[in-house]
C-alpha cells in the first residue's frame, strides 16, 4: 500500500508541476509523512524532488534564461541554506501540546506546525482571488529568490513564491518552466547537503531502515513518468481549475500537518 500511494501521488503531482504553481514536494511530502517521521519525509521528498527536477532539466532546461536563474538563485542558495539549518533545530524541540481523538494520542510539534502554517499560507495564495493577482516587478526577483529558498530549505514548500516571482520575468511559458527547473534544482542542492551534515547524519540508521530506498525508487520513476505525460500536455491542459484542486488539497493537508494527525 505504502510503494502504491507514493507511486500515484509521485506520478500525479509530477505531471501537475507543468501546470500548477506547487511543485512536487508540496504534495509528495505528506505522502511520505504517512509513514516515516516530518524530518524524514521532507529529506526523502527533496531527494525525489532533485531527481525528478534533474529529469525536467534535461527536458526543459535548454529554454531557461540564465540571467533570472542567476538573480533568483544566488540568493536562493543562501537562505535555503538557512532555512535548512532551522529545519535541524526544529527537530529538536519537544511537542507543544498532546490530545487523543478516537482512542488514538497526537502530538502538536513546532516543525509539524511550521509546515502547517506553510501549507496553508501557499494554499491561501492559489485560492484568494486578490492574492492571486499580486504582481511582483522584476526588480523583486532577488527577493523572490530569498523567500523561495527560505521556505525550500524549511520544508521544501518553495513552488507557489518562486512562480509568484518568476512568472511576471517577461518569460514565454518554456522559458518560463526551464528557468524554474533550473532553480529549482539549485535549491534542492543546497538543502540536502545542509540536510546530509545535520540530521540526517544522526538518523542514518532510521533513513536505512525499512523500505524508504524502495519507496525513493518508485517515487522517483513515477515522477519521471509523470513529468514525460505533462511535457506532452504542455500545450493542451488549462491552469484555472488545476490550481484550484492543488490549492484546496493543500488546505486540508496543511490543516493535518499543523495539528499532528499526519
Amino acid at each position: 500500500m505504502d510503494i502504491f500511494i507514493i507511486s500515484i501521488v509521485a506520478l500525479f503531482v509530477a505531471g501537475l508541476t507543468f501546470f500548477s504553481g506547487f511543485g512536487l514536494g508540496t504534495l509528495l511530502m505528506p505522502a511520505f509523512a504517512l509513514f516515516f517521521p516530518i524530518e524524514i519525509a521532507i529529506a526523502a521528498t527533496a531527494i525525489v524532488h532533485l531527481a525528478n527536477n534533474i529529469y525536467k532539466g534535461f527536458l526543459m532546461g535548454k529554454y531557461a534564461n540564465l540571467k533570472v536563474v542567476l538573480s533568483f538563485t544566488i540568493p536562493a542558495a543562501f537562505t535555503a541554506m538557512l532555512g535548512a539549518y532551522l529545519l535541524s533545530y526544529f527537530r529538536d524541540l519537544s511537542s507543544i501540546l498532546e490530545y487523543t481523538l478516537f482512542d488514538k494520542t497526537f502530538s502538536i510539534t513546532p516543525i509539524n506546525l511550521a509546515i502547517g502554517f506553510l501549507m496553508i499560507l501557499f494554499a491561501l495564495i492559489e485560492l484568494i482571488p486578490f492574492l492571486k493577482k499580486i504582481n511582483f516587478s522584476n526588480k523583486m526577483i532577488p527577493v523572490g529568490g530569498l523567500l523561495s529558498g527560505f521556505f525550500g530549505g524549511i520544508s521544501g514548500h518553495q513552488g507557489a513564491l518562486r512562480t509568484a516571482f518568476l512568472i511576471h520575468a517577461g518569460l514565454d511559458k518554456k522559458s518560463f518552466i526551464g528557468t524554474m527547473v533550473i532553480s529549482a534544482i539549485v535549491i534542492d542542492v543546497v538543502r540536502l547537503s545542509v540536510y546530509g551534515l545535520t540530521f540526517l547524519n544522526f538518523n542514518s540508521e532510521m533513513f536505512q531502515h525499512g523500505n524508504l530506498k524502495t519507496l525513493l525508487i518508485a517515487g522517483t520513476l513515477s515522477a519521471f513518468v509523470g513529468s514525460s505525460i505533462g511535457k506532452y500536455l504542455l500545450e493542451k491542459v488549462t491552469f484555472e481549475a488545476i490550481h484550484m484542486v492543488v490549492g484546496i488539497m493543500l488546505m486540508f493537508l496543511g490543516i493535518a500537518i499543523a495539528v499532528g494527525i499526519i
